[in-house]
């Protein structure tokens, strides 16, 4: 499979972590829901990697992936706890769409901190995610 059908994956399991989200916090803390749902993720990655991974894969990460994975972690961690409560307080048909913003974000940060190109067609295309999400969580 390409890039893209992994995206579209990703897309489809997002969705679903919002639907199957929004259940689970039925009655329950959402940073609570938040470790649950991330012990299971936890659990779940680690057999996939080490079923996967060539052996001795982990002694060969260098210190630099280690710090920029670790951050990324952290990111993801707040990020996780910041949509659960979200969630929590929100209806799922509109927390989602502005979690979504994450790609016009992306696509801002990429060209200033990695300096990949921003073209008028990117630019175009970023403006309408946001204004979609902007459409689609207001009431």
């Amino acid at each position: 499979m390409n890039w893209l059908a992994w995206s579209l994956l990703s897309a489809a399991f997002a969705a679903a972590t919002a639907l199957l989200g929004k259940r689970g916090l039925e009655n329950i803390d959402s940073h609570l829901a938040t470790a649950l749902r991330t012990t299971v993720v936890l659990v779940f990655v680690w057999a996939v990697a080490l079923a996967f991974a060539p052996a001795g894969a982990l002694a060969n990460v260098s210190r630099r992936s280690w710090l920029w994975l670790t951050l990324s972690g952290l990111a993801t961690g707040l990020s996780w706890l910041c949509y659960f409560r979200a969630l929590q307080l929100g209806e799922a048909s509109r927390v989602a769409p502005i979690d979504k913003l994450s790609v016009v974000f992306v696509v801002l940060f990429a060209a200033l901190f990695l300096g990949e190109s921003l073209t008028a067609r990117g630019l175009l295309g970023a403006g309408l995610i946001a204004a979609g999400a902007v459409l689609l969580a207001v009431k």
